[in-house]
Formats: C-alpha cells, sequence, structure tokens
C-alpha cells in the first residue's frame, strides 16, 4: 500500500505545473523534491531559506532565489511525473535530521526529533493509534464489559472516540450540542476564525488539502470535525442535544452513574467503567453583571450565543469586550452597521501575520494532494516556531528594572517589534495610538494577530472606541464612568467564558462522596492535567494546568493525553483492576513544580492584571507552564508506580 503522504499519482502538463508553484512555500517545496529525486545535493546549494518566523513561510527567500527554485522544482517534478510517480524510498534519520535543520534555519535538539517525526509521520503511520498489541493480552469481551462515557464531542471528544474505537472499546459520546466541534460549533459570529494555521490546526493522522484559508473560518473548521467523525464511524455513538448533569461514583460497583438531561428534559443515567472529561475551558460563557443589563430594551447576545435572527444593518451597536473573539467581529461588521462603539478594559497585544485572512491558492491544494510530503513538512513549518519558542519571551527575569513594562531583555525586544506594528497603522493618531498601545509586558495575555483589519476598522469615522469602564446600562445606552450615554440598539458581549469554573455546572462526586469542583475551588489541579486523586477512572481532556499560551496547538496537547489516557485504561483492562487513580503525593508535586515553574513566566506575573488565566489570588492553574517537547515525552508512556490501583 502507498503512504498516503506520498502524494497521489499526477499527469499534469508542465504549464499547469509552473502555475501551481507561483503558490506553494518554497523552502517545503525543496524538502519535497528531495523526496523525489532521492538527491539531497538540492540543499546542499545556494538556493536555501534566510530565516524562520511565525507564519513565514518563505523563509524570507529572495524572489530571484524563489524563481530559482521553482525552476529546478520544474525540471525535478516533471522527471517524477514522467517516471510514472514512483514512491520515494524511505529517508534515513541523519538526512531527516538535516532536512529538518535546513527548513528552520537552526540546530533541531536531538530531544525533539522523535517528537517531530511522530508528529509527521513520514512512515504513513499514525505513531499515537492504539495498536492491537497493547491490547493483545485483554479479550474482546474483557474489552466489551469496559464501557466508557465521554463528556463533549469537541475536538478532544471526537479524538476519545477515534481512540477508543481503535482499541474496541465501547463508548458513548454525550454532547450538548446538535453538532460536532465544540468551540467551532457553538461561535458562529461573524468573522470567527482560528488563529493557529489550519495546516497544522487539524490531527496529525487526518491532514486535508481541502482548506480554502490559511487561518479557516468557522463553518469550514466545524465541517472538517464533521467530516472526520462521518468518516471515522464516530456518529452512531453520540447521544446530541444531551447534557451531562452528574457523574457519581460507585464504589461498590467500580462503575459511575453518568446522569444526562436531553433537549426535551428527559433525564437518564449511563454507566460506565470510566469517564472521560473531553469539556472545554472556553465552553460556558461569562457575562459580567453590569448594573442594569437586564434593563436594556434592545437586543443582547454573547458572541458565543450569536442571534442570527438580529439584523445589524443600519443599527448602532456596542460591542463590550475586545478580546480574542470581539478582535474579530468588529471588522467584520463595521461596514454594515450604522455606529460601532467598542468597549474595551484593556489593550491587547498583537503581532504581524499578513495570512491571516487569506485564501489558499489552487497550487497549494495541488502540492499538498501530489507532491511527496508536501503537507508533512508544511506542518512541520508551522509547528516549529510555535514550539517552545514563545517561552523565552515570557520567562521572567527577575533582575530586569521596570517590569511594569518588560519582564526581560528578549521580552522588551518583543515589545518594541508589536508596538512598531501597532502604531504603524494609525499613523499622527496619537489619541488613538495611546488606547490601542498596551502598558504592561508583551505576551502577559493571550496575544493576537493581526493583518492590518483591526485598527483599520479602528480608525473609521462610525467607529468608536472606548476605553472608560462602562457604569451601567439604560434602556437605550451603555453609561460610563464619566457620566457619557453611548446609545445603542444592540449589545454584544464578548466578554470571553468561565475558563476558570472547569467542569461547570456539572457535579462530579468522586470516591467517599468528594465534590470535584469544591475539591478544586479556585486551584483546579490534576496530575498532568489528566487524573485527579479521589476520583477513579476519571480523565480529563484539557483539564486543569493544559491550555496553551506560548504556542502549539491544543489539538497536539489532546493527541498527547488522548494516548496516556488509552494506556490507562490498558492497564484497567489487561490487568483486570477495577480502579485506578494518581497518588496525592504524585499529583502533589506536579502541582508544586507546575506553580513554581509558572512563578516564572510572564503570566502569572503582578504587572499582569484583569487576566482570563488568573484566578482572585492572582494565580495561574489553567495554563501549562511546560515546553511541548516535556509534555509529550510525558505523557507518551503511563508509569503505573504513579497510581493506585484496586
Amino acid at each position: 500500500m502507498r503512504n498516503p503522504h506520498a502524494g497521489q499519482p499526477f499527469t499534469t502538463s508542465d504549464v499547469e505545473i509552473a502555475e501551481a508553484l507561483l503558490d506553494v512555500s518554497i523552502p517545503t517545496l525543496m524538502l519535497s523534491l528531495v523526496h523525489m529525486s532521492g538527491d539531497p545535493a538540492l540543499i546542499r546549494g545556494a538556493l536555501r531559506p534566510a530565516g524562520l518566523f511565525l507564519n513565514e513561510v518563505q523563509g524570507y527567500m529572495s524572489e530571484d532565489d524563489k524563481a530559482a527554485a521553482r525552476a529546478l522544482a520544474l525540471r525535478v517534478i516533471a522527471d517524477y511525473r514522467d517516471r510514472g510517480c514512483p514512491e520515494p524510498a524511505p529517508v534515513d534519520g541523519a538526512l531527516l535530521k538535516e532536512m529538518m535543520e535546513w527548513l528552520v534555519c537552526e540546530p533541531v535538539p536531538d530531544e525533539y526529533v522523535p517528537m517531530v517525526l511522530e508528529e509527521m509521520e513520514l512512515d504513513g503511520t499514525d505513531g499515537r493509534a492504539v495498536r492491537d498489541g497493547p491490547y493483545a493480552d485483554a479479550s474482546a469481551a474483557a474489552r466489551r464489559d469496559f464501557p466508557v462515557v465521554v463528556i463533549g464531542c469537541g475536538e478532544s471528544g471526537l479524538l476519545a472516540g477515534i481512540r477508543l474505537l481503535e482499541a474496541g472499546i465501547p463508548f458513548t459520546i454525550v454532547e450538548k450540542n446538535a453538532g460536532p466541534g465544540g468551540t467551532w460549533y457553538q461561535n458562529t459570529y461573524p468573522g470567527a476564525r482560528v488563529d493557529v494555521g489550519n495546516h497544522f490546526y487539524c490531527y496529525s493522522f487526518e491532514p486535508t488539502d481541502q482548506w480554502t484559508h490559511f487561518f479557516a473560518e468557522q463553518p469550514e473548521l466545524q465541517a472538517y470535525f464533521q467530516r472526520v467523525m462521518d468518516d471515522r464511524g464516530v456518529t452512531p455513538h453520540v447521544r446530541w442535544q444531551t447534557e451531562v448533569v452528574a457523574a457519581t461514583w460507585d464504589e461498590a460497583a467500580a462503575t459511575w452513574d453518568v446522569r444526562t438531561r436531553a433537549a426535551d428534559g428527559t433525564e437518564s443515567t449511563l454507566r460506565a467503567r470510566a469517564v472521560i472529561s473531553a469539556v472545554g475551558q472556553l465552553d460556558r460563557p461569562h457575562i459580567p453583571p453590569i448594573d442594569g443589563r437586564e434593563s436594556f430594551a434592545g437586543n443582547a447576545f454573547h458572541s458565543a450565543r450569536w442571534d442570527h435572527s438580529v439584523d445589524l444593518r443600519g443599527r448602532r451597536v456596542g460591542l463590550i469586550g475586545a478580546g480574542a473573539s470581539g478582535f474579530q467581529i468588529a471588522p467584520a461588521i463595521a461596514e454594515d452597521v450604522e455606529h460601532l462603539t467598542v468597549f474595551q478594559r484593556t489593550a491587547q497585544w498583537m503581532f504581524p501575520n499578513p495570512n491571516y485572512h487569506e485564501a489558499v491558492g489552487p497550487g497549494v491544494q495541488w502540492a499538498l494532494r501530489h507532491l511527496p510530503f508536501y503537507g508533512r513538512w508544511y506542518r512541520f513549518l508551522l509547528f516549529w516556531p510555535g514550539c517552545d519558542k514563545g517561552l523565552a519571551a515570557a520567562r521572567v527575569d527577575p533582575d530586569y528594572p521596570d517590569q511594569q513594562r518588560a519582564v526581560s531583555e528578549i521580552n522588551e525586544l518583543t515589545r518594541l517589534v508589536f508596538t512598531e506594528w501597532i502604531t504603524s497603522q494609525v499613523g499622527d493618531d496619537t489619541e488613538l495610538a495611546d488606547k490601542v498601545v498596551p502598558d504592561y509586558p508583551a505576551t502577559g495575555k493571550r496575544t493576537l494577530q493581526d493583518n492590518g483589519s483591526w485598527l483599520k476598522t479602528l480608525t473609521r469615522d462610525d467607529v468608536d472606541l472606548v476605553r472608560t469602564p462602562i457604569d451601567h446600562l439604560t434602556p437605550d445606552a451603555v453609561v460610563t464612568a464619566d457620566g457619557t450615554h453611548h446609545h445603542v440598539d444592540v449589545i454584544v458581549y464578548a466578554t470571553g467564558f468561565r475558563a476558570g469554573d472547569l467542569l461547570w455546572p456539572m457535579t462530579v462526586t468522586g470516591r467517599d462522596g468528594r465534590d470535584l469542583r469544591g475539591q478544586w475551588g479556585e486551584r483546579p489541579a490534576a496530575h498532568l492535567g489528566i487524573t485527579v486523586p479521589g476520583f477513579p477512572n476519571f480523565f480529563c481532556m484539557y483539564g486543569p494546568g493544559t491550555n496553551l499560551a506560548s504556542g502549539g496547538s491544543l489539538i497536539f496537547h489532546s493527541e498527547c493525553q488522548m494516548r496516556y489516557i488509552a494506556g490507562c485504561l490498558e492497564h484497567l483492562i489487561t490487568d483486570n483492576h477495577r480502579s485506578m487513580e494518581p497518588r496525592q503525593d504524585v499529583t502533589d508535586e506536579w502541582v508544586r513544580r507546575s506553580q513554581a515553574e509558572m512563578r516564572t513566566l510572564v503570566w502569572a506575573h503582578p504587572s499582569i492584571e484583569h487576566s482570563f488565566y488568573k484566578n482572585s489570588h492572582g494565580e495561574v492553574y489553567t495554563l501549562s507552564p511546560w515546553r511541548l517537547v516535556d509534555y509529550w515525552a510525558w505523557t507518551r508512556v503511563v508509569d503505573p508506580d504513579d497510581f493506585v490501583f484496586r
């Protein structure tokens, strides 16, 4: 069987190939040529990228060098076509590492190489799949007698279903929405799109050449998860429009009783040997308790509950909140409304991304479909700049002066680059510049990507940016603390989510009647973000301390977590254990280490206020402070000594 990443054979003409090459990433193309020709000399000459930065997929190559590379590529690709597009021979490890380092213009440390190779799947093998081998000692009957309930069918819940099918373990996914995708099902507001490059923001084992934008919009993302769910056979295992109300551990039976409520109010109970919580942290909308909110007479709704029956054309709209969602909404609606007033508590740092709204050209789609391993190397090209490099800018230098401005020398440099990008777009408007340049260290909150649309929107005559705090609402206005009445017809709350209230509003009751959210309070914690003492056979995906602020992708994290969970289930089934839970001392040590590490990073720095990452004590329990390579290594294999088995 042909390696699925080796490309589909083609008979494309020279003219059509040349046209396609105008779209592609030239450094990625060059590595595909090595596979096609078997000649590593192609990347040992003068044609090479000059550097790498986020979303800079051409490696800063000159136009002359790109033209020369295209001419070379046309000859190699035409020869490959004329030879019948044979499957390329495998490349040895030393050459693969050379190719990695050539592409990213820097050494790739040895500890990263296994992770990168697994992520790229150059051998055509899904290295994170559940194989028959681990379960060979478990009979089909033993697996059938181990039903699992998965809570949620977003990207992580769907992934759990895929892996449970591979393991032959029966399962039911309970999903409150009417379709898969989680946040990509719920957030249908104008302008909603992902802020991680799509050719990386997808399952490692389910790439697609069908993305129409480099940063896809919500409908396309939701359709991707729908297609994967259908193709992988998960659909029959899902209960739609059904919400988990409570989950209770039955010690005598060593099972979980999971109480659910359907859309019509009907309640029922599922019994499971294990529960996997795939509930997102950014799931339940947060609407601030503004005085007079109920008195507002116009339409009002949260961005995650967008009311598409409300026509905004010719209306005065108040957008409360300008973080990640408001940042996307304002440019998408500004041309249609009569007037837009944006109420922003804190300015957001942003960095330039010219591809943020760019469409994927047909040449890229052709290359992904036909050129051997082009898609795999392009995935690595997107992955590497966001793989642990953000931690360097986030690390606090305790000796650095003026830490209200920056927390280290590299953080100050980041601040200068971001500031230059922001101020270059507002020109001589010093009043606007004062509003939009943040007064806290760079990357201290969620950093946004900008192609100019946000600040261009704020410079419109029919758009106002208000930084004065909101005091109260009246039937037709938002009233700020200076007494100004901002008259609006519609209010959109782009005010984020209850990120710190993990698993809310579910009630999860573990051993000896322990209430999970009561035990957590404002300090949710789980060993590796996955398992919790006192809650046997209960596993979290996107659990405490696993959100990412420095880079990477939550899908990557989910694949790590689900492999670990599959390993736990293997121990339970093959060794005939009734239950397992992490040792308290192991969990305490994980929390201690994680919090100690977090205190060295900008997100926990005292200069960062009004951050949804922080609890009321100024602590950060939702983010991961760890390198991706470390988390990948720690979750590869379950250490049974970390657990209490019964």
